[in-house]
C-alpha cells in the first residue's frame, strides 16, 4: 500500500465546501423533486422527476436527510457561539424536514399498496428514508413504514440455503440467488429486530450474511455480483455477473458493495472473520484502481495498457469510490487507532479524487452532485442493459455526500 502515501487526502475546507453545495444543491431542485424522485440515473447529466417506483428512490430521500442534518449542525453551531441561527437556515431546515416527511408518506404507501417491492433492495429503499426520518425527528410514519419493509424483505428468504434472494419469482431456479448488493439490505433487518424486540428479523440477516460471504468472495478476494444455489438442496452451484464486465472479473461496484458490507456486517455481529476479509476485500480494490484513484467500472480495466484503452475506452464509475470510502469510515470505528487511521486516509484519497475530478460544483452543470459514474454497462459478456454510463446516479451522490457527513463529525448512520 505504499503506493498511496503520495496521494493527497481531501481537506477539512473541501470537506465543508462539498456539504456546503450539497445541501444548497438540493435546497434548489428541491421543487421539482418533492412529491417526485431523482431517478436511478441522470440524462446529459440532469436528473428528471420520477414516480416512487425504482429501487433507487430512498437515496434522494436520504439526500434530503443528510442535507437536514448539515444544516441543523450549523443552526446548533450559531447557538454554541452565543448567536442566534439564521432565519434563512431555520425556514431551509423546516422546508427539508416537511420535505422529508411527505416522501416517507409517499415510502409508507408504497409498502402498504405493495408497488414495486417484490425484490430485496427494501433497505436501500427504507433505511435511508424512513430508518433515518424516525431517528431524525421520531416520525412514527418512518417507522410503521420501516418495519413493513422489513417484512417484505424477509418473505424472500429460503431456508433451504439460508439467503435473501435478490429478484425475480421465489419458485424458480433461475432466480434461486444472492448477489452482493444485499449486504446493505440487512441492517433494515438489524434495526428492525431492535425495534420490535423480534429476534426473526436479526436470525434471517444473520443466516444470510453468512451464505453470502462464504460464497461471493474469491480466494484472492475479488467479489462475485451474483451467486446461485441449487434450489432443492440449497447447496452454493456457481458465481456470475449480471453488471460485471465479465464472469471472473470485479465489478467496481461489487467490490465496493462487499467493503461496506463487511464493515456493516462486523458492527451487527463482531465476528472477527469479517474484519480480516475488509482488509483483503479493500485491499483487492485499491490495488486495482488506476493512477488517479477513480475506479473504472470494472476493475479489470486498470491492468488494460494505454494501447488497448486507447482502442477500446471504458467509463469510469465514481459511485464505487464513495461507496468503498464510507465502508473504510465505518470499519475504521471498530479498528485499533493506527489501523483505523489508515483506512480513513485511505477514505480521505478517495474523496479527494472525485473532489478534483467528478464533483459538481456549478448547478448549471448538473442538478446532482456528482458526474461520471455508471450504473449498467453492456459487454460482450455481461447481460447488461446499457443506461446510466458516464452520468450522475442517485447512489453515487448519497454515498459521496454520507462519505463528507461522516468526516464532518459525529453521525448516527442510518444503516
Amino acid at each position: 500500500m505504499d503506493r498511496f502515501s503520495k496521494y493527497a487526502e481531501i481537506s477539512g475546507e473541501e470537506i465543508e465546501a462539498g456539504l456546503e453545495f450539497a445541501t444548497k444543491q438540493i435546497l434548489h431542485v428541491l421543487p421539482d423533486f418533492t412529491y417526485k424522485f431523482q431517478p436511478a440515473y441522470s440524462i446529459n447529466n440532469f436528473y428528471e422527476p420520477a414516480d416512487n417506483t425504482d429501487w433507487t428512490n430512498g437515496f434522494w430521500t436520504g439526500e434530503i436527510w443528510l442535507a437536514y442534518e448539515c444544516l441543523k449542525r450549523k443552526a446548533a453551531k450559531q447557538k454554541e457561539e452565543g448567536k442566534e441561527p439564521e432565519p434563512a437556515v431555520l425556514e431551509a431546515l423546516a422546508l427539508l424536514k416537511k420535505t422529508g416527511e411527505i416522501q416517507v408518506e409517499s415510502f409508507l404507501n408504497r409498502i402498504e399498496k405493495k408497488i414495486s417491492v417484490d425484490h430485496h433492495d427494501m433497505g436501500f429503499l427504507y433505511s435511508p428514508s424512513c430508518v433515518a426520518a424516525y431517528k431524525l425527528t421520531g416520525n412514527k410514519d418512518g417507522r410503521k413504514a420501516a418495519i413493513l419493509a422489513a417484512d417484505q424483505l424477509i418473505t424472500r428468504f429460503h431456508p433451504v440455503g439460508q439467503f435473501i434472494q435478490a429478484w425475480g419469482p421465489m419458485d424458480q431456479p433461475e432466480n434461486y440467488r444472492l448477489i452482493i448488493d444485499c449486504l446493505l439490505n440487512l441492517p433494515l433487518l438489524f434495526w428492525a429486530s431492535a425495534e420490535t424486540l423480534d429476534r426473526k428479523y436479526m436470525d434471517v440477516a444473520q443466516q444470510h450474511i453468512h451464505t453470502a460471504v462464504k460464497n461471493v468472495i474469491r480466494d484472492d478476494y475479488s467479489t462475485w455480483h451474483t451467486f446461485f444455489f441449487d434450489v432443492k438442496t440449497g447447496e452454493p452451484d456457481h458465481g456470475s455477473t449480471c453488471q460485471g464486465y465479465r464472469d471472473g472479473s470485479a465489478w467496481s461496484r461489487g467490490q465496493a458493495w462487499g467493503i461496506y458490507g463487511l464493515a456493516l456486517a462486523y458492527r451487527y455481529t463482531k465476528e472477527a472473520e469479517y474484519v480480516d476479509l475488509f482488509k483483503k476485500v479493500t485491499a483487492y480494490f485499491m490495488e486495482h484502481l488506476p493512477e488517479d484513484l477513480i475506479p473504472y467500472w470494472d476493475l479489470e480495466f486498470a491492468g488494460w495498457t494505454e494501447e488497448e484503452l486507447e482502442k477500446n475506452p471504458q467509463p469510469r464509475d465514481t459511485s464505487s469510490a464513495s461507496i468503498a470510502a464510507c465502508g473504510m469510515l465505518e470499519m475504521a470505528k471498530y479498528l485499533p487507532k493506527e489501523n483505523a487511521a489508515y483506512y480513513q486516509s485511505l477514505a480521505k484519497k478517495l474523496l479527494k479524487a472525485i473532489w478534483e475530478y467528478a464533483a459538481v460544483k456549478d448547478v448549471n452543470v448538473s442538478n446532482g452532485l456528482v458526474l461520471h459514474s455508471t450504473y449498467s454497462n453492456h459487454s460482450p459478456y455481461n447481460t447488461c442493459n446499457h443506461y446510466g454510463v458516464d452520468e450522475c446516479n442517485s447512489w453515487g451522490d448519497y454515498f459521496y455526500m454520507e462519505a463528507l457527513t461522516r468526516l464532518s463529525g459525529d453521525w448516527e448512520q442510518y444503516w
